[in-house]
């Protein structure tokens, strides 16, 4: 029989839950109140060992509705959240409950976030519902370049977990694009279906998929 535990985040409705990296029992899960319309949001920092509670390590408030998660490939200690209010916020679990560092660059929601996951890079993603796909130094806190093509609420960016300089993301135009660094334009945009996208990914196995 498999074990179920549970957390109750009570006035907050979860968006997304990301495991760290460098520690198997650490995750982060963004929340936001009323089902993100208005409120405020909660990145709750969660710590669970197999045959035992889950425990709080950290829950960190903020103004508005909080979409995405996701944590630094550089610092075990940093965790990053998409909010409602158009910001990536840098939150350092060492530090109390203040920001470390707050990109600012989207007009709209920041509904997906996503640190590069290859080795020759150190990049942050973020895609918004001002329809824009953005990519970040998240050391220097600078934007890199933005990229349009989205018609329509942008849902859901991933880099390539192989090829550097490769992402995609998906919209509410139903589109899928596939981007690199390198080109202002979508390599591919394939009409993936006739209604919302809400979420994509990459295959772990094969480099191309």
């Amino acid at each position: 029989m498999i074990q179920q535990e549970r957390y109750a985040t009570t006035n907050r409705h979860g968006y997304s839950v990301r495991y760290s990296p460098f520690s198997p029992t650490i995750f982060a899960c963004a929340t936001a109140q009323n089902y993100g319309i208005q409120g405020r949001g909660t990145l709750f920092i969660l710590d669970y060992v197999p045959g035992t509670p889950i425990r709080l390590v950290k829950a960190f408030e903020w103004p508005y509705g909080l979409y995405d998660v996701t944590w630094s490939e550089l610092e075990e200690d940093v965790v990053i959240g998409g909010g409602a209010d158009g910001n990536i916020i840098f939150i350092a679990l060492n530090r109390a409950n203040v920001p470390r560092l707050i990109l600012k660059g989207h007009t709209k929601e920041v509904y997906s976030i996503d640190w590069s996951q290859t080795r020759q890079e150190q990049l942050l993603l973020s895609g918004s519902w001002d329809h824009l796909v953005k990519v970040w130094d998240p050391q220097a806190g600078n934007l890199l370049s933005t990229f349009t093509g989205h018609t329509n609420k942008v849902y859901s960016v991933a880099w390539s977990p192989r090829i550097p300089g490769l992402f995609a993301s998906v919209a509410g135009d139903g589109s899928l694009c596939l981007w690199n660094l390198q080109q202002p334009a979508p390599l591919a945009a394939i009409p993936a279906h006739s209604c919302e996208v809400l979420s994509c990914d990459w295959s772990k196995y094969e480099q191309h998929t």
